[in-house]
């Protein structure tokens, strides 16, 4: 299974997950581009799909489901773990609420599509409201393997780690974080963004120490994820 990124306005990214012959569009704003490298390589779009209902991500849902024979997949349906078959492999999709109460998040073999749920060194705000449903989805994702590659919804690098670093200071993975940036495509690895993303890192002993200074809740996981999240 392949995903091809692609940008569109500002600073969206929308995809393309495929096999030899079929493929699902998710958050596929670029629809030109979308339909065209399609129709290079031969992929049937047999679904359309979003990570989330706000619009930026939803602008290319009527044109691809025009111009293709797809069919749509409304992400507020999908309240539970579901997995869906490209070509013999297996997309998982389950609900990530937090930044939106139906946020959903996409899983391949070895990378995962989050939206607005988890950024390239950052977290989506939590629109929701619901902080400990955005905890669970968090410690959901950052469960995964190390080399998990993280396709957000946006590219939000630069000032992400520009941000980062006015959090922890003396951090030594920023650097190198931002030598790997290739904004042609951007993606990371979990184990990167454990390193350098203030927003997952509460069980590190220099956020915990950074959050004590502050006088913020330490003594749960909890605690210290919804005071990164308050002050930060």
């Amino acid at each position: 299974m392949r995903v091809q990124q692609f940008k569109y306005s500002a600073d969206n990214l929308g995809y393309l997950v495929y096999g030899p012959r079929t493929g699902i569009a998710i958050d596929a704003g670029a629809v030109d581009k979308i339909l065209a490298f399609a129709q290079e390589n031969r992929i049937e779009i047999a679904h359309v799909t979003n990570t989330h209902s706000h619009y930026d991500h939803t602008p290319g849902n009527q044109a691809l489901l025009e111009k293709t024979d797809a069919r749509f997949i409304d992400c507020r349906a999908i309240t539970d773990d579901r997995t869906l078959s490209l070509d013999g492999e297996t997309l998982e999709m389950f609900p990530t609420p937090g930044h939106t109460a139906d946020c959903v998040t996409f899983k391949g073999d070895d990378f995962l599509i989050t939206g607005d749920t988890l950024f390239n060194g950052t977290v989506g705000n939590c629109f929701s409201g619901d902080l400990h449903a955005f905890f669970i989805s968090i410690k959901r994702l950052i469960a995964l393997p190390g080399s998990t590659k993280i396709y957000a919804g946006h590219d939000y690098v630069e000032e992400s780690i520009a941000f980062a670093r006015t959090i922890e200071t003396k951090n030594p993975h920023m650097e190198e974080y931002l030598k790997k940036y290739d904004p042609a495509l951007v993606v990371s690895t979990l184990a990167d963004e454990l390193k350098v993303n203030p927003y997952l890192r509460f069980n590190t002993q220099d956020m915990i120490d950074n959050l004590k200074q502050k006088n913020m809740p330490v003594d749960t996981e909890f605690h210290r994820f919804k005071s990164i999240m308050e002050v930060y």
